[in-house]
This record gives C-alpha cells, structure tokens and sequence, in this order.
C-alpha cells in the first residue's frame, strides 16, 4: 500500500472546532513514542528512507518507510508490523542498525471521509495537522482530495511540510 499523507503546522483548538462541525469522527487520544534506526549499509537520511519503531499504548510497530514519491506531499510506500518492542530493537541493534532520533508526541486521531486526520502536538516542535490515505493507484488524485480537504479547514497547499518530525527534531537538537 502507499500512504498519502500531508502535513501543516496548524492551531488545534481552531482544527477541533472545524472538524466537529463538519462531523469527522473522533477516534481517540494516542501517545506515540517513535524510535527511528539508521541502516549499517545506507543512509536513510539520504536515501529519504526511515526505519522505526513505534510505542503506543504498549504496543510496538516496526514500520519501514520507502521513498518519497512526489514532490508536494509525504507520499510513500509502507510497510508494517506488529513486533515486541523489546526484541525488535535488539535485532535491530544486533544487526548492526542504530538509534538515529527519537519523537514523542500527542495524537489525536480522527475519520472523515475514507481520510485519517491526526492533530499532533510533537514535543519539542509545536502543533500539528496530518492527513493521510491509503492507496494503491491514482496518487495524484487522492494528494489533491487532501489538499482540497485542508483547504476547507484553511491550511493552503504551499503551506504543507515534506520533512519529518524527526528531520525537524534532529535539526532542532543541531
């Protein structure tokens, strides 16, 4: 599956007024810890890859994230797994993997439209919108039903981000 996905920085309390009068369906308050491992033999940062694991709830996520695929949104093919968290970092680490960064963050999450919104507040780097889909053709179409939707909520599309929270944190810890 490819994940589509846009993100702006964005107020909450406004997002949440505006997506309960437009009727999207809360979905519950999350607490993500996400762990993210650099490659022994490539770099991710440079291959625009990213390897973490992802603690909610005491629940672990390997999740393995490929290329971007185009040039306006954080859309990419990914991949997932439930794993004890535990042993997936140990045979990360045995394998030569290392701990590139850390995320902590709040997540709200929440459903309209065949479409997941999550209101992130990401330590260290504010507040956030996510929007994302899941597909398997007609990218551009799906990229511009989230942009259309961001739109209604007033985030313009050239006020999307491309870079990841861990991007922003490392360059932040710089």
């Amino acid at each position: 599956m490819i994940e589509i996905e846009v993100k702006a920085r964005a107020s909450h309390r406004f997002l949440r007024e505006r997506l309960a009068a437009i009727g999207a369906k809360p979905e519950g308050i999350q607490e993500h810890l996400d762990t993210y491992y650099n490659s022994p033999v490539r770099d991710f940062s440079t291959t625009d890859e990213a390897l973490r694991i992802r603690s909610v709830n005491g629940r672990s996520v390997l999740t393995y994230k490929g290329k971007k695929l185009d040039s306006v949104s954080k859309t990419r093919p990914e991949l997932e797994t439930e794993v004890d968290g535990d042993s997936a970092r140990s045979i990360l680490i045995a394998l030569g993997f290392f701990e590139s960064g850390v995320v902590s963050k709040k997540r709200e999450v929440f459903s309209y439209q065949n479409m997941t919104i999550a209101l992130d507040s990401v330590e260290g780097l504010g507040e956030f919108i996510e929007v994302e889909k899941q597909a398997d053709c007609n990218i551009e179409g799906h990229c511009d039903e989230i942009f259309a939707f961001l739109e209604e909520l007033g985030i313009q599309k050239e006020d999307s981000i491309r870079t990841s929270y861990l991007e922003m944190v490392l360059e932040r810890n710089r």
